[in-house]
Protein backbone atom coordinates (compact mmCIF):
# COMPACT_ATOMS: atom_id res chain seq x y z
CA UNK A 1 0.00 0.00 0.00
CA UNK A 2 1.11 3.34 -0.73
CA UNK A 3 0.84 6.86 1.32
CA UNK A 4 -2.18 7.49 -1.27
CA UNK A 5 -3.85 4.30 -1.07
CA UNK A 6 -3.15 4.68 2.53
CA UNK A 7 -4.54 7.96 2.92
CA UNK A 8 -7.94 7.40 0.83
CA UNK A 9 -8.80 4.53 3.16
CA UNK A 10 -8.08 6.53 6.19
CA UNK A 11 -10.36 8.82 4.75
CA UNK A 12 -13.31 6.75 3.39
CA UNK A 13 -13.99 5.35 7.39
CA UNK A 14 -16.80 7.97 8.54
CA UNK A 15 -15.97 10.78 10.62
CA UNK A 16 -11.98 10.86 9.63
CA UNK A 17 -10.18 14.40 9.63
CA UNK A 18 -6.77 14.24 8.40
CA UNK A 19 -4.44 16.94 9.42
CA UNK A 20 -0.31 17.30 9.86
CA UNK A 21 1.02 18.03 13.56
CA UNK A 22 3.88 18.44 14.83
CA UNK A 23 5.57 19.48 10.82
CA UNK A 24 6.06 16.38 9.89
CA UNK A 25 3.20 13.80 10.95
CA UNK A 26 -0.14 13.24 8.67
CA UNK A 27 -2.77 12.49 11.68
CA UNK A 28 -6.71 11.20 10.79
CA UNK A 29 -8.64 11.42 13.29
CA UNK A 30 -12.21 10.95 14.25
CA UNK A 31 -13.78 13.91 16.90
CA UNK A 32 -10.44 15.32 17.13
CA UNK A 33 -8.46 12.37 17.88
CA UNK A 34 -6.63 10.72 16.68
CA UNK A 35 -6.16 7.20 15.16
CA UNK A 36 -3.10 6.78 13.22
CA UNK A 37 -0.59 9.25 11.95
CA UNK A 38 2.39 9.11 9.40
CA UNK A 39 5.54 10.60 9.24
CA UNK A 40 6.21 12.51 5.96
CA UNK A 41 9.71 12.39 6.10
CA UNK A 42 10.06 8.80 7.24
CA UNK A 43 7.07 6.50 5.81
CA UNK A 44 6.94 5.57 9.26
CA UNK A 45 2.88 4.65 10.57
CA UNK A 46 1.72 4.94 14.49
CA UNK A 47 -1.82 3.32 15.30
CA UNK A 48 -3.69 2.31 17.93
CA UNK A 49 -3.77 -1.36 18.86
CA UNK A 50 -5.97 -3.92 20.96
CA UNK A 51 -3.36 -4.24 24.39
CA UNK A 52 -3.84 -8.16 24.35
CA UNK A 53 -2.24 -8.27 20.95
CA UNK A 54 0.36 -5.51 21.94
CA UNK A 55 3.61 -8.17 22.86
CA UNK A 56 2.57 -10.21 19.28
CA UNK A 57 2.27 -7.07 17.22
CA UNK A 58 5.51 -5.92 18.05
CA UNK A 59 7.65 -9.15 18.21
CA UNK A 60 7.24 -9.13 14.37
CA UNK A 61 10.22 -7.53 11.71
CA UNK A 62 9.75 -4.22 11.36
CA UNK A 63 7.02 -3.08 14.17
CA UNK A 64 7.98 -1.59 17.62
CA UNK A 65 6.32 0.78 20.37
CA UNK A 66 5.71 3.72 18.90
CA UNK A 67 7.71 6.60 20.27
CA UNK A 68 5.80 9.17 22.61
CA UNK A 69 2.40 7.39 22.54
CA UNK A 70 0.65 5.12 25.32
CA UNK A 71 3.11 2.21 26.08
CA UNK A 72 1.84 -1.21 25.34
CA UNK A 73 -1.50 0.35 23.19
CA UNK A 74 0.34 2.21 19.92
CA UNK A 75 2.78 0.14 17.46
CA UNK A 76 4.66 1.52 15.18
CA UNK A 77 5.52 0.15 11.77
CA UNK A 78 9.28 1.17 9.72
CA UNK A 79 6.66 1.39 6.14
CA UNK A 80 3.64 1.04 5.06
CA UNK A 81 4.99 -2.16 3.50
CA UNK A 82 5.27 -3.87 6.86
CA UNK A 83 1.94 -5.85 6.92
CA UNK A 84 -0.13 -6.99 3.80
CA UNK A 85 -3.04 -4.42 2.64
CA UNK A 86 -6.03 -6.01 4.11
CA UNK A 87 -4.10 -6.17 7.03
CA UNK A 88 -3.20 -2.21 7.47
CA UNK A 89 -6.97 -1.81 6.76
CA UNK A 90 -8.22 -3.99 9.46
CA UNK A 91 -6.05 -2.66 11.98
CA UNK A 92 -6.50 1.11 11.20
CA UNK A 93 -10.15 0.11 11.40
CA UNK A 94 -9.55 -1.19 14.75
CA UNK A 95 -7.36 1.33 15.70
CA UNK A 96 -10.05 4.00 14.52
CA UNK A 97 -12.90 1.53 16.82
CA UNK A 98 -10.31 1.54 20.06
CA UNK A 99 -10.42 5.59 19.91
CA UNK A 100 -13.51 5.91 19.36
CA UNK A 101 -14.65 3.36 22.10
CA UNK A 102 -12.99 5.87 24.63
CA UNK A 103 -15.43 9.00 23.59
CA UNK A 104 -18.39 9.80 24.93
CA UNK A 105 -21.65 7.75 24.39
CA UNK A 106 -23.25 10.46 23.21
CA UNK A 107 -20.52 10.78 19.93
CA UNK A 108 -20.21 6.60 19.80
CA UNK A 109 -23.90 6.77 18.67
CA UNK A 110 -23.46 9.30 16.27
CA UNK A 111 -21.33 6.54 14.29
CA UNK A 112 -22.95 3.17 15.66
CA UNK A 113 -24.68 2.81 11.94
CA UNK A 114 -21.67 3.45 9.74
Amino acid sequence: MDIEMFREYCLSLPGTTEEVKWEDNLCFMIEKKIFVMSSLTEGSLAMKCNPEEFEELVARDGIRQAWHLAKGQWIGLMDLEVMPAAELKRRIAESRQLVLSKLPKKVQEKYKAQ
